[in-house]
């Protein structure tokens, strides 16, 4: 194989198409909506309800993507292929849960979302940038401002749970 075929090939394998991006992205927040409903009754009256909430926009995410993907006027749009963002990987393998057991410290579980919601900002923002303007690229646009609101949240409560009492 010459030269110019490889990096052919490379530049194929850096694209997904829209609708292989969305069936990662609608497995992502399932997932994280079945992970965050299960932690509810183990998780510490402290964090409950924002385990809830996680839970709850978690779900509202997976119904946005079913919902655009099932609209006919998507059908073209979710054809496209666009340049698989650096962050696909790590957003991936959020897919993937950890086992945090039946009484599941505070800290373990902020960590945990912490970095989901880390991985989807990162995958949101770096689709938005290279969808084509329209509602898919409005959606990742939501979707990243969304997950930077639920990082910086749980930023300052990882904070404040890490410090209270201590110091």
């Amino acid at each position: 194989m010459n030269e110019g075929q490889s990096s052919g090939q490379d530049r194929l394998q850096s694209k997904k198409s829209l609708s292989e991006i969305l069936e990662v992205a609608i497995e992502f927040e399932r997932t994280a909506r079945d992970f965050y409903t299960a932690l509810i009754p183990k998780v510490s009256k402290q964090i409950r309800y924002l385990v809830e909430e996680l839970a709850d926009e978690e779900q509202r995410h997976f119904d946005l993507f079913n919902e655009l993907r099932s609209r006919p006027d998507i059908g073209q749009h979710i054809q496209a292929m666009v340049e698989t963002p650096a962050s696909d990987k790590r957003f991936s393998d959020c897919i993937h849960l950890p086992e945090l057991g039946d009484k599941p410290d505070d800290q373990a579980v902020l960590q945990y979302a912490l970095g989901r919601e880390h991985a989807a900002m990162e995958q949101y923002h770096a689709l938005a940038k290279s969808t084509q303007p329209g509602p898919i690229k409005d959606l990742f646009l939501f979707l990243a401002n969304e997950e930077t609101l639920h990082k910086n949240q749980l930023e300052k409560i990882y904070y404040e749970t890490i410090h209270s009492g201590g110091v």
